[in-house]
């Protein structure tokens, strides 16, 4: 009789084990399926189904852990003729940036990604902040939607990562980014190491957390007037510098918590026609 309940209960462990196993798998197809749905018009998808199961095949490669690989999942779509990015004529475009990290620091990395990627004349149509999350919507006239994978590529570089990617039009797409793990992609001073900033119609970043103090020369062809802003390393000011005149030379006492130097001019960077030297002299 005990042997008998011992595989009664053996059978009925196995049947469970199996039918959550096959719930996981379910659950996971569902969600793959979902997030294809959710990039292509009903239309294409209806039509090229039985292609769709094909290349997304098999389904567990399209996965990171428990979540989708959107970023895969686009690529895939878009490499197979199946989403198109491109428009006839060109078109205002609106993306949404989600996050949860710090609004002012998002905001300069995906400035910064949008900038290696060519799109230079954005306008900022919103932002929003709430306990769970930031999001930063902006606009644009283009030929063609966001490349997800260059955008990927981009963020990257300073440690982001998109988990999601909403189609809600053809010229309107929303993108969460997680930045846990966010730095800016720049250069960082050492000791004893000189820098030269060449001239730049944009401010300069750099990394000074290895750095007490610095020392900045200016040749004697340019009209610089000093604007130096300091950051902690979730974006947060810590200090401003402005000089109302023209200066040759710059001794800076870094304030203890920056992360990040921003150098620039306080009229226009066109003041600036030679490189700017830094030495630093003390680091930490």
């Amino acid at each position: 009789m005990v042997k008998k309940s011992f595989f009664l209960f053996f059978f009925l462990f196995s049947f469970v084990l199996v039918a959550q196993t096959m719930e996981k798998q379910t659950l996971k197809e569902d969600m793959l399926t979902k997030k294809i749905k959710t990039l292509l018009d009903p239309k294409v998808y209806k039509e090229n189904r039985a292609f769709i199961e094909i290349i997304f095949s098999p389904k567990k490669d399209f996965y990171r852990s428990e979540r989708v690989d959107v970023v895969k999942v686009a690529q895939t779509l878009k490499d197979n003729g199946l989403l198109n990015l491109f428009f006839v004529k060109p078109q205002e475009l609106t993306l949404d940036f989600k996050t949860s990290g710090a609004p002012l620091f998002f905001v300069k990395i995906m400035g910064d990604s949008l900038r290696n990627m060519g799109y230079y004349r954005y306008v900022t149509k919103e932002s929003t902040l709430n306990e769970s999350e930031f999001v930063w919507t902006i606009t644009l006239t283009s030929e063609y939607a966001t490349d997800p994978l260059i955008l990927q590529k981009e963020l990257q570089k300073n440690g982001c990562d998109i988990i999601d990617i909403q189609r809600e039009s053809s010229v309107h797409w929303t993108y969460t980014v997680d930045m846990r793990d966010a730095n800016l992609d720049i250069e960082r001073l050492d000791q004893d190491k000189e820098f030269q900033l060449k001239r730049s119609l944009y401010a300069h970043w750099l990394d000074v957390s290895a750095v007490q103090k610095l020392k900045i020369k200016s040749s004697s062809r340019n009209n610089w007037y000093p604007y130096i802003a300091y950051y902690d390393r979730s974006m947060h000011l810590l200090e401003v510098i402005k000089k109302d005149k023209k200066v040759r030379t710059l001794y800076l006492e870094i304030p203890r918590y920056a992360k990040y130097i921003k150098i620039s001019d306080l009229y226009t960077l066109k003041n600036i026609r030679d490189e700017l030297v830094l030495i630093p002299t003390a680091t930490r």
